[in-house]
């Protein structure tokens, strides 16, 4: 089945909210990688989502915000917290594209423990922090829990002019509309919605990082091939989705009789 657009400004797709939040403060670099490296890392059901005939490694530094259930308010204290993500890139047999989580590092340990037992989502605590001085900022990240321990990631980046109209590769990256993810058997999508990104070029100043090779990826080799920074979204997630089966598979399973 084709893949669906990337519509860098959807409806969203679901009814009601299961989780709100917004993101603030995000820098995202971007590596292309062979398709077959990341292959094996991807839930059942889905594989690497392209852009001419290549496939990126993200590494995302951002703060959480006002995490909340549903309409209810947010979360005191344990709703904001720093966070940085390693993410690749999938599409699922509907065609629907989406991010598939291999860190999503987190500074509260609360939310971690949570979204690990409820979604499978490799949550890990860490000690993060973010300093900014005028169009500068640093990202720092220290894995506490489980582990590797100590595996660690510092960037810093220079906040450009903001963009008018992004390039392929920056939509490709950005306009993501869903998560990929493996629980209890089954592999799960979790769609979501947010405004259109307000996106920054951006310059990277130093990067010294642990986290892409602690998610069982190759060291990325040269300069990132896309730096951007976005001052923020309010998001909103919808409930997940099993993967169906394909009916080929389906039509293929034993089937149970009588009780056994």
């Amino acid at each position: 089945m084709d893949s669906e657009p990337v519509d860098v400004a959807p409806e969203q797709a679901f009814g009601w909210a299961v989780l709100r939040q917004r993101w603030e403060a995000l820098t995202f670099l971007h590596w292309a990688v062979a398709p077959e490296v990341v292959a094996p890392l991807l839930p059942a059901g889905t594989r690497p989502d392209t852009l001419d005939g290549v496939t990126h490694v993200g590494l995302i530094g951002f703060r959480m915000v006002g995490l909340g259930l549903g309409r209810g308010p947010a979360v005191p204290y344990l709703g904001s917290f720093w966070e940085t993500n390693v993410r690749l890139y999938s599409v699922d047999d509907t065609g629907r594209r989406a991010v598939v989580f291999r860190s999503l590092d987190a500074s509260r340990l609360i939310p971690v423990l949570v979204a690990r037992a409820t979604l499978g989502l490799p949550y890990l605590w860490s000690a993060m922090g973010v300093d900014s001085d005028g169009d500068r900022y640093t990202y720092r990240c220290r894995r506490r829990w489980p582990g590797p321990r100590g595996a660690t990631s510092r960037m810093v980046v220079r906040v450009g002019a903001p963009i008018a109209e992004p390039t392929p590769l920056e939509h490709f990256v950005t306009a993501r509309w869903g998560l990929h993810t493996r629980a209890y058997g089954r592999t799960l999508h979790l769609p979501n919605w947010h405004p259109r990104w307000p996106l920054h070029r951006a310059e990277l100043l130093h990067l010294d990082d642990d986290l892409i090779t602690a998610a069982g990826l190759p060291p990325p080799v040269g300069p990132p091939a896309s730096v951007l920074f976005s001052p923020g979204v309010p998001v909103r997630f919808g409930p997940p989705v099993p993967l169906l089966r394909p009916a080929s598979a389906t039509a293929a399973a034993p089937r149970r009789r009588g009780g056994r």
